[in-house]
């Protein structure tokens, strides 16, 4: 899964960062639940058909409709520079439905020790 563009760059009350990204390909049910090894994944059916929301505790989270090729994400602004190098590397190991998961857990335990030392300081 690759990501052709992103539009709509801003700055949110809260002091994160939206960005719509416009993929390859759409959004399936199994990178759904690819994604839940990351964070944790809500299906909203009130919001209409197949609106989920994905979020990765103090990184970022999703918007987005299932069987379409865009979706909102949210990124804290304190680890941002962290966290989009993350969400890009999710897409990258979820390769045609064959997910390189041994890649994406290294990389998100690097991450998670570099964003709870950014957000949370030297806890030893």
């Amino acid at each position: 899964m690759r990501i052709l563009r992103s539009n709509r760059h801003k700055y949110c009350a809260d002091g994160s960062f939206m960005k719509e990204f416009i993929l390859d390909t759409e959004v399936t049910p199994e990178f759904l639940d690819f994604l839940k090894h990351y964070g944790s994944l809500e299906m909203l059916s009130g919001l209409g058909e197949g609106f989920y929301k994905f979020e990765k505790t103090d990184c970022f989270s999703i918007k987005g409709f299932l069987n379409e090729s865009s979706f909102e994400v949210r990124f804290k602004k304190e680890v941002m520079e962290f966290t989009s190098d993350f969400l890009y590397s999710m897409l990258y190991c979820y390769r045609d439905g064959k997910p390189d998961f041994n890649t994406l857990n290294r990389r998100n335990e690097a991450l998670m020790e570099r964003v709870r030392a950014r957000l949370h300081g030297n806890k030893s």
